[in-house]
């Protein structure tokens, strides 16, 4: 994973989160339902594990030196049972999380981080799994972005004007 990926999937992703935090479009007003704190808590911890999982793959000396990681990491990197249940464990928590959002939202998701899933195991390209890399990541910025409510909005408030 090049660096200028890295560089443009985290400009990517501030782009839409700033889009959340800019346009008073979103999230959208008749589709946004709001998470629960369990619901934020499950996405978080999601979230943190698939990205722990990603930079053992990707980044072992940044990873490997972090207290506790070394097992782990290493059995991520084996590709094997272990490492499946890594992926797959935190993908659910995610789509546990986002239950109550609209299906479309549920879907692309849940397509996405199938993709990455399946590329990962595959045996097939780097180029073709760093790509749905990028694309999960994405989708699932656009979709907290355009359809999560924080736990402390009430319905029909306003998040941002």
């Amino acid at each position: 994973m090049s660096p200028r990926f890295v560089v443009s999937l985290l400009a990517a992703v501030i782009v839409v989160l700033a889009a959340r935090a800019l346009w008073t479009g979103l999230p959208f007003p008749k589709l946004a339902k709001r998470v629960t704190v369990v619901d934020s808590a499950l996405l978080a911890i999601g979230i943190a594990v698939l990205a722990f999982h990603c930079g053992a793959m990707f980044f072992p000396r940044l990873v490997d030196p972090l207290p506790g990681t070394g097992a782990p990491a290493r059995d991520i990197r084996a590709l094997g049972a272990a490492s499946i249940v890594w992926y797959v464990f935190p993908a659910i928590l995610v789509l546990i999380a986002i239950r109550r959002q609209h299906v479309s939202g549920q879907a692309a998701v849940a397509v996405t981080l199938t993709a990455v899933g399946v590329t990962m195991y595959n045996g097939g390209s780097l180029q073709v799994h760093l790509a749905a890399i990028y694309i999960s990541v994405l989708t699932l910025a656009g979709v907290t972005a355009a359809l999560l409510r924080p736990p402390w909005v009430r319905h029909g408030q306003r998040l941002n004007g």
